[in-house]
């Protein structure tokens, strides 16, 4: 089954030292592009987390928010550097008198001085949370998952039902194309008439005609390759592997089939047909966009 690149999980684990809360996106990308967004004491295992999720996604833009809370003893800690506070204050009482300045410094400013408070975080083993964080990415991603295969159904069926009205083109093309030769054959052969009759024209030059028109607009060729790649397109459509970009060049070929015959024919039947084909391929393709 087909999945989409578009999707959304979270999960979530509790320890007794540890919170840690885990969302995951993802939206359509030529190429597996993974974005983390961790807190610093989770940076030693990025690579790892990386290598988590490109086992289960191929394709896609995946940005991925992780946030953690400790608690009891891996708290953090606020600290306060009050001889630097005090000499702030001290800086600020001499800038007042000397340049004869009114107003007092408050606590919320005291806030925004460099240096004044400082989170600490206690030092971490951050192999110790792999567990835990794992937990949480394993949530977080089955969630996501559930989302990509849901509208991947959602657009096989679409993708489905599109190349069935498609084949019934390609049908009705093939049904008309040896149509449009003899009605060719009836047109020449009543201006031969015509020629004959006024005395400037060979009847050997019929068959010949003939011949050579439908050469030029025989597009029995392109038909059979269009089915084939509908057959390709279907198989597609139920496999377990990753198909967007074989999907992506199969278009690109019934494409270039279809204006193929666009430029061979020269009936008006068909050619409305094959507008209302590319009309169906461009369709598909839209969808395919999103496929992983």
């Amino acid at each position: 089954m087909i999945k989409s690149m578009t999707g959304f999980g979270s999960g979530e684990t509790c320890t007794d030292q540890l919170k840690i809360n885990i969302e995951i996106k993802s939206v359509n990308h030529r190429y597996c592009e993974i974005v983390l967004r961790v807190p610093r004491s989770m940076n030693v295992l990025e690579d790892r987390i990386r290598r988590f999720i490109q086992k289960k996604i191929a394709r896609g833009r995946v940005d991925v928010y992780i946030k953690t809370e400790f608690c009891g003893i891996n708290r953090v800690v606020v600290n306060v550097d009050e001889e630097l506070a005090f000499s702030y204050l001290q800086a600020v009482a001499q800038l007042k008198k000397r340049l004869q300045l009114a107003g007092e410094v408050t606590i919320a400013e005291l806030l925004h001085l460099n240096g004044v408070f400082n989170l600490e975080e206690p030092e971490q083993d951050a192999e110790q949370w792999w567990p835990a964080l794992e937990n949480a990415l394993e949530q977080a991603l089955d969630g996501l998952m559930a989302m990509r295969i849901q509208e991947g159904r959602q657009l096989a069926e679409d993708i489905k039902r599109r190349a069935g009205q498609i084949s019934v083109f390609v049908e009705e093309i093939e049904q008309r194309s040896p149509v449009v030769v003899d009605e060719y054959r009836e047109r020449l052969r009543q201006r031969v008439r015509e020629l004959i009759d006024a005395g400037t024209m060979d009847p050997a030059r019929l068959d010949a005609e003939v011949v050579l028109f439908a050469e030029r607009s025989n597009i029995a060729e392109e038909i059979v390759r269009l089915k084939s790649h509908l057959n390709q397109l279907a198989g597609c459509l139920e496999s377990d592997v990753p198909v967007g970009r074989k999907l992506d060049f199969l278009l690109q070929e019934m494409n270039r089939e279809i204006n193929t015959i666009a430029s061979k024919s020269s009936d008006l039947l068909i050619n409305r047909t094959v507008v209302e084909v590319k009309s169906e391929l461009e369709k598909i393709r839209e969808q395919v966009q999103n496929i992983e």
